[in-house]
């Protein structure tokens, strides 16, 4: 009778296992197949890529629409821009998240309940677009660099997400075996708890880097000149000027490059997501370890 318990629980776990692998096969597909498709469209004949015929494989390989790109200056100009701002807010942003985090996690912090309730109540409320224009305005930020990190230097969910990491990785008897051989509170953050704490500062600094590598409406807002314009706005522009081209609204009047245009413009807008995708799609294999282990301790602890 056990004997065929057991066999029949061995089967029963086997269709299980077999239904969840085919289930999670099928939204691994429906999640990769919108991303392999424009790879593949990226680098297939414009042709092609107009009529529909584009589907699991290229047609017509050609790196037309990278070169068109690639050429252009401006993106050239954009990737320098658009890295700088990327480190300049990632440093930024880990020097006020990773203290004002463990700054929370401290007992001893004198109305650090009501800091949280402050936190938290901008996570739900906030002035809105036009104060803080305004307020960058003022500041004197205005088609400067500062414009498009300082005013987002900080998120509230990330401090959360720090100081809860803090919490549910520093005990007590660490700080106070510290205090014990005197060390001072601010040796014991920079000698014990930043070297610690390297995983969640991977996964901020992972997060910080994606948000301003795809950010462009503060760009948009706060620069006017277009020498300071991210990769984002850059190619955000040729996607506007191709399209415009493809449907005949600008300065061109010859049939034939009407047509040209409109061959090129779906080509142009595949390698544009190619172009803006690759580096964090590359940067991200090296941070996943820490990525992972971060998230984790934020959702559980948190």
């Amino acid at each position: 009778m056990d004997h065929t318990s057991r066999i029949a629980r061995s089967r029963a776990d086997k269709v299980f296992d077999l239904c969840n692998y085919t289930l999670l096969s099928v939204i691994l597909l429906i999640v990769l197949y919108p991303l392999y498709f424009i790879v593949i469209s990226s680098f297939s004949e414009p042709t092609a890529v107009n009529s529909g015929s584009v589907t699991f494989f290229p047609k017509g390989f050609t790196l037309e629409g990278y070169r068109i790109i690639l050429q252009n200056n401006d993106v050239w100009r954009g990737y320098a821009n658009t890295i700088l701002y990327t480190i300049l807010n990632v440093a930024l942003s880990l020097a006020i998240m990773i203290p004002g985090g463990y700054a929370l996690s401290r007992k001893e912090l004198v109305g650090r309940n009501f800091i949280m309730m402050l936190l938290v109540f901008t996570m739900f409320f906030s002035g809105g677009m036009i104060p803080t224009y305004m307020i960058v305005k003022n500041l004197g930020m205005i088609d400067t660099i500062w414009a498009l990190f300082v005013p987002t230097a900080a998120s509230a969910y990330n401090v959360i997400v720090v100081r809860t990491f803090f919490q549910s990785s520093l005990p007590e008897e660490m700080l106070e075996s510290a205090k014990v051989d005197g060390c001072s509170m601010f040796r014991f953050f920079f000698k014990m708890a930043v070297p610690l704490s390297a995983p969640i500062i991977a996964v901020m600094a992972l997060f910080t880097a994606v948000s301003q590598w795809n950010s462009f409406f503060s760009a948009l807002i706060y620069l006017q000149s277009s020498d300071l314009y991210p990769l984002q706005l850059i190619l955000r522009s040729i996607l506007i000027s191709s399209q415009m081209s493809a449907n005949g609204a600008d300065a061109i009047v010859d049939p034939e490059s009407i047509v040209e245009a409109q061959r090129y413009a779906e080509l142009i807008k595949y390698a544009l997501i190619m172009v803006a995708s690759v580096p964090v799609l590359a940067l991200y294999p090296f941070l996943q370890r820490f990525f992972v282990k971060g998230m984790m301790i934020g959702s559980v602890k948190g």
